[in-house]
């Protein structure tokens, strides 16, 4: 059964590879190959459950007769609960995210992106919509940030080929800005969520190589663009009642929502709770804020919702549904011992976190990182310093397991820029292929060789740093 399940996620993570070629939403393939695979791992968990967890088991059994009935009981309550629980933590924190950005967007927060980045200079353009993209992704995750970012690109440049260019730096921006933060991209969340790095020290750790990652790119596609870049006509768009909201009243509600979510991991250390508690905290009042200054056009029923925030829901479910499954079958791989095998290989052919590194980053290329990377941080528990190191063949390579140790900091840093080289390896790049008709053969020729030099230059950075600090 072991290798039925492993042949239906393959096949599964093949179909969400070639997703512009089917035209399969790879949201549908993750959920359907998740719930399949579920399926036939309780029609055989008496061995995978003997196999993985045998003294639990017999515990919860607590000497009772074996019987399949008994086996699904401990499964349910045992085994996929778990994964059920670490799953709803990370998709409650995505839906408060994304219901903060929904309700700024619709009162009209980041206007001021679109009115800062009017300018004919081209370079002048590109490194203010770069900019503003990094420190949004810092906090949001890149699809939610590339999704805002292009509606904002679209308002200001008016030819599609300079938004192709814009665009593709966008989505590199968004990228690795969400690699620099324990909340700026999904995986790195679970990174976090497992115990396996603190928030502070990945931060430090990654800073540099991210900001080469992205300034590197950004500069080279620079030189590409014209001098100067005809921009769309300012029209005075009817936005509801959250277009009277006066300058003060948009940074304040921009300070909580966006300066809000830089509290969570102080929340987290201080009361132990889920991140997503403390991002609900802060959706909570924002939207409290929301209500009262917009009380007035609440009050004489007219609409204070804005009409153009449908694209940044229906984008954003997607994600979440297409996590939801790939999620659900990086745990199948767990469950199967397929992981157990997979680092076993590694120790003894590659035994080099750099190698690997780069072998996921450039596997992430074509396949979506995220269901890459997501195996990639379950190949591997977070070591026990005094048990695994010690009894550990050679401790210099089982330290890059600890936590805080290398090999979470470059999964998550070549995963997230070296998705980029193509725009299949990231949902974000998908989108851009989508939104303004960017061809893989394109994004290959203009944009990867551009990526390319950024993700190994940062990660020749994060060598040198780390070579120094140790």
């Amino acid at each position: 059964m072991t290798i039925a399940i492993l042949s239906l996620i393959l096949i599964g993570y093949v179909l969400i590879a070639t997703e512009h070629i089917t035209h399969i939403n790879k949201a549908t393939t993750a959920v359907f190959a998740a719930v399949v695979g579920w399926v036939l791992y309780v029609c055989a968990g008496t061995d995978f459950v003997l196999h993985i967890h045998g003294d639990d088991f017999a515990n919860f059994a607590g000497g009772a007769s074996q019987t399949v009935e008994l086996v699904k009981q401990y499964i349910a309550s045992h085994v996929f609960i778990r994964y059920g629980a670490d799953l709803c933590a990370i998709v409650l924190y995505v839906l408060a995210t994304m219901n903060i950005v929904s309700v700024l967007h619709s009162d009209g927060c980041f206007d001021f992106i679109a009115n800062a980045a009017r300018s004919h200079d081209s370079r002048v353009l590109l490194w203010t919509l770069v900019g503003f993209t990094a420190l949004i992704s810092i906090n949001l995750d890149n699809l939610t940030t590339t999704v805002l970012m292009l509606m904002i690109l679209r308002r200001v440049v008016q030819h599609q080929r300079w938004r192709m260019w814009i665009g593709s730096a966008i989505v590199i921006a968004a990228n690795c800005g969400g690699a620099t933060t324990v909340i700026g991209d999904l995986t790195s969340l679970v990174v976090w969520s497992k115990g396996a790095v603190t928030p502070t020290d990945f931060s430090a750790a990654l800073i540099l190589p991210a900001l080469v990652a992205t300034a590197l790119p950004t500069a080279l596609i620079a030189r590409s663009l014209p001098e100067h870049i005809e921009l769309v006509r300012p029209t005075a768009n009817y936005r509801g009642d959250t277009a009277r909201l006066q300058v003060w009243q948009r940074a304040l509600l921009l300070i909580v929502g966006l300066g809000g979510l830089w509290f969570i991991p102080t929340f987290h250390r201080i009361t132990l709770l889920p991140p997503f508690l403390g991002a609900l905290c802060v959706l909570g009042v924002l939207w409290v804020l929301h209500e009262l200054m917009n009380l007035r056009r609440i009050r004489s029923s007219q609409p204070v919702d804005g009409h153009d925030d449908l694209q940044l829901e229906a984008t954003s479910i997607q994600m979440i549904l297409y996590f939801t499954g790939i999620f659900l079958c990086v745990a199948l791989l767990i469950e199967t011992g397929v992981m157990h095998s997979i680092s076993l290989w590694c120790d003894e052919w590659i035994h080099n976190i750099y190698i690997m590194s780069v072998a996921l980053g450039a596997i992430s290329a074509v396949l979506d990182n995220i269901a890459l990377v997501l195996t990639g941080i379950n190949i591997y528990p977070v070591a026990d310093a005094p048990s695994e190191l010690t009894a550990a063949l050679n401790p210099e390579y089982a330290a890059a397991f600890l936590q805080n140790g290398q090999y979470w900091h470059l999964i998550i840093y070549s995963g997230c820029v070296a998705g980029c080289l193509l725009p299949i390896g990231n949902v974000a790049g998908y989108t851009l292929m989508k939104a303004e008709d960017v061809t893989i053969l394109w994004y290959a020729r203009h944009i990867l060789p551009k990526v390319l030099v950024g993700w190994l230059l940062g990660l020749g950075v994060y060598f040198l740093v780390d070579f120094w600090l140790r």
